[in-house]
């Protein structure tokens, strides 16, 4: 499979995600699906003040991992799926060198997945 993904973009979704913080406001609003989260859910779930918090997704978005949306005076993030849908095929293309054994146990995880399977 050819994953159109320079190794400059990997790094910077890479980059972004290479925070405490940062990673776990991404795995939740992965978890929380594409009607995303309000801002003030996410700072309470995460549990880091809202200033924080929006700098945090400011460097998400930026990267293009998350959106933001509004609905009345709440700002609504979601994950941008297609992006690591992406970021998780170029970190998996040319898996193990051709010896598919070697990344059986990566292509069970997705059945873990309802949404992906």
């Amino acid at each position: 499979m050819t994953v159109s993904l320079a190794l400059p973009r990997a790094v910077d979704l890479l980059s972004a995600l290479a925070q405490g913080h940062r990673l776990a406001v991404f795995r939740l609003l992965v978890k929380a699906g594409p009607e995303g989260l309000p801002a003030g859910v996410i700072a309470r779930e995460v549990g880091v003040r809202p200033n924080t918090l929006s700098t945090h997704l400011a460097i998400l978005d930026h990267a293009g991992l998350v959106h933001a949306r509004r609905e009345g005076r709440s700002l609504i993030y979601s994950a941008d799926y297609a992006a690591m849908r992406t970021l998780m095929s170029f970190l998996a293309e040319d898996c193990c060198g051709g010896r598919p054994e070697i990344c059986a146990p990566l292509a069970e995880l997705a059945p873990d997945c309802g949404a992906c399977a």
